[in-house]
């Protein structure tokens, strides 16, 4: 499989050293990417470099996930205007863990796999490298002048910069140099890969493998997803998207990709799945004839969320979707996790009650109407006459009692006038 013509017909491939696709067609090669610390999970701008892992290990390479436990410690400047808060080291060790099992959802670790990914952290050959070995050993191969000229020291040194650079951010791109030249001496890693932001950092790596091991390293980078409306992909109102179910649950995560744009998804569905192209041709074309029957985004929410998530959160994050649509049963609503229920009605006024007035009957009249839901007494009644009163999805008369059996998580009864209007009753 040509890896780089995987890449470049999906719309991924940015940069690319001179003779690398000939020379990833002809060898077997180790690559690697770098993955930063920041937070203890993964979002879902990472999956980009993770999917292009992946297609690395497909096309028969060994890929390499390199962590930075060290490089995390100083900070990388590339597309950032003002200097990072530096983490603390326990702190970056508990990040450091999150991402490593994060990265073993979506890579084959089995050491025993002919192309078998490996795992590494640049903290376990950085800690026992002192200064004045370091500026000896690697900062004499590469001069200020050569550093300068990036576009990541340019940008943040210009006229429009707001707090320049300090020292620590300047030698970033050294010390991603030395990964991989590490790399490349201890694990014939001879090519590097990462978003089109790192082509700075990636080529300072190849330079000290040229002038310190006097060998050849090749590099290319990915484009960075942007989306169509021109606001932050991987951003919603709430935050990053994260692939821990945790920060995000499965049902946003899904909803995320639901809600694309159709000039994003005929995007996405190349970059985000692993479907051939004569599948996503045609998917296009039968979504470009029933646009509103969202056929993309729905097969991108399908493959990124069982590629992430599994195959039971993604039918969970579809039963809570059905949910709001009215197709659901009490059941159904009783078998979603606190937080992805929570997440469905996210937004929904809800009023508190006492478990003692649910555990000795609550009547549907004061339930509807002293809870601020309905206005009164006689609304409730002749809603209850027009047979659109509802409680947990389904239809009830006047003389229904709520329960603790119906409870949601033991804790939430979904009041419902309608179709569209819902109240949230929470047990204190």
């Amino acid at each position: 499989m040509n890896f780089v013509e995987e890449l470049r017909w999906r719309g991924m491939l940015h940069d690319i050293m001179p003779e690398t696709e000939e020379y990833l067609l002809k060898n077997k090669t180790t690559g690697y990417i770098g993955f930063d610390p920041t937070a203890d999970s993964l979002h879902i701008g990472s999956l980009v470099p993770i999917i292009i892992l992946m297609h690395f290990q497909k096309a028969g390479h060994n890929p390499i996930a390199l962590v930075g436990g060290a490089t995390g410690m100083v900070g990388d400047p590339s597309g950032k205007s003002d200097e990072r808060n530096l983490l603390d080291e326990e702190t970056l060790n508990k990040n450091v863990a999150g991402v490593k099992s994060q990265l073993a959802r979506f890579l084959n670790f089995d050491e025993t796999a002919e192309n078998g990914a490996e795992m590494v952290n640049n903290y376990d050959w950085m800690k026992g490298i002192s200064l004045i070995d370091f500026v000896r050993d690697v900062g004499k191969h590469i001069t200020v002048n050569y550093m300068m000229a990036k576009d990541s020291v340019k940008k943040r040194l210009g006229s429009d910069a707001k707090t320049g650079m300090s020292f620590t951010e300047f030698t970033y791109q050294l010390f991603q140099g030395y990964d991989f030249y590490h790399l490349y001496k201890e694990k014939n890693c001879k090519l590097q890969m990462g978003g089109s932001d790192q082509w700075g950092n990636i080529t300072t790596g190849t330079e000290l493998v040229r002038r310190k091991a006097q060998g050849k390293a090749y590099a290319l980078t990915c484009k960075l997803i942007t989306k169509a409306d021109g606001t932050k992909f991987g951003k919603t109102a709430g935050g990053n998207v994260w692939l821990d179910a945790g920060r995000t649950s499965p049902y946003k995560f899904y909803q995320y990709w639901l809600n694309s744009s159709d000039e994003d998804a005929e995007k996405y569905i190349k970059i985000f799945t692993f479907l051939d192209k004569e599948t996503i041709e045609a998917l296009i074309a039968e979504h470009k004839e029933a646009p509103h029957m969202r056929l993309l985004q729905k097969k991108i929410g399908e493959e990124v969320t069982v590629m992430t998530h599994g195959r039971e959160a993604y039918d969970n994050a579809i039963k809570a979707s059905n949910i709001l649509f009215g197709r659901s049963t009490a059941d159904d609503l009783k078998s979603l996790d606190e937080q992805t229920f929570l997440d469905v009605f996210d937004g929904v006024p809800q009023a508190e009650i006492e478990r003692s007035v649910i555990e000795n009957g609550l009547e549907i009249v004061p339930a509807f109407a002293d809870n601020g839901f309905l206005k009164s007494n006689g609304e409730v009644r002749r809603a209850l006459k027009e047979n659109s009163i509802s409680v947990n999805k389904e239809k009830v008369k006047e003389e229904f009692v709520i329960s603790a059996n119906d409870l949601i998580a033991d804790k939430f009864v979904l009041l419902q006038r309608g179709k569209k209007s819902y109240f949230l009753l929470k047990v204190i």
